[in-house]
């Protein structure tokens, strides 16, 4: 079976800095897939890439079928990748509505969008509630949930999700990785990067482990979970 995404041979550089040193990795339909690592590693630069906001030095990114390296941000969310970035990224004087809607600004189903808008407020029903609210009032758990149903109203064939759980309280990061866990029980192909290496890996079909901008080992969510290296370096054990 063809991947979802197929990713060669990537770099990424800024300036003369390599940020990205030639990594390789494939998403099944269906997959969620999870890249862990400290600070610095290359995460956040190959979803960046991946989505189009920087160009790739060398290799190639193949997604459903299409070469996507080099192509501009908005034809790849045309194509159905959409990213939810590090920091979430909402515009705060905005409601919480029009925060959704300009996740479907390339779409122009009304009734299907209006059904989307639904689903997330049933995925996220604090949103429902508030949703005539300026979305810089929300919490960040809060703003989080909206970064993420901004970016299923393209719906997407594939969701970028980065560093979903940065700064949240215990509980509200349950929250959200429960939302994950729903999503993919539901079918969504989801690349997570996320600080908990731990919460990652029980989620993840498959995980790589990045440093210094290389893919240093791969394996499954359950076997990088037991492994000794992954363990000591990323989930606080001895």
């Amino acid at each position: 079976m063809t991947p979802l995404l197929e990713v060669k041979d990537l770099r990424v550089s800024y300036g003369k800095i390599e940020a990205v040193k030639g990594i390789s990795f494939s998403i099944e339909q269906g997959e969620v897939v999870t890249l862990i690592g400290t600070n610095g590693a290359g995460k956040t630069t190959t979803l960046r890439t991946l989505s189009g906001l920087l160009r790739p030095t060398a290799g190639t990114i193949t997604f459903d079928g299409k070469r996507i390296d080099g192509r501009p941000a908005h034809d790849i969310v045309s194509l159905g990748l959409a990213h939810s970035p590090e920091g979430r990224r909402i515009f705060a004087r905005m409601t919480i509505e029009e925060n959704l809607l300009l996740g479907a600004f390339l779409r122009k189903d009304a009734a299907g969008i209006q059904s989307d808008v639904q689903r997330a407020y049933d995925l996220f029903p604090i949103l429902g509630e508030r949703r005539k609210q300026a979305a810089g009032t929300l919490s960040g758990g809060e703003q989080q949930m909206l970064a993420m149903g901004r970016a299923l109203m393209s719906q997407p064939k594939l969701l970028m999700l980065d560093e979903p759980s940065m700064g949240l309280s215990p509980i509200m990061m349950q929250k959200i990785m429960a939302t994950i866990a729903e999503l993919k029980a539901a079918g969504t192909t989801i690349l997570l990067v996320e600080q908990n290496a731990q919460a990652a890996l029980s989620l993840a079909d498959q995980g790589h482990v990045m440093e210094v901008g290389r893919v240093v080992l791969s394996g499954t969510g359950q076997d990088l979970l037991v492994d000794e290296s992954v363990r000591k370096a990323y989930l606080g054990e001895d």
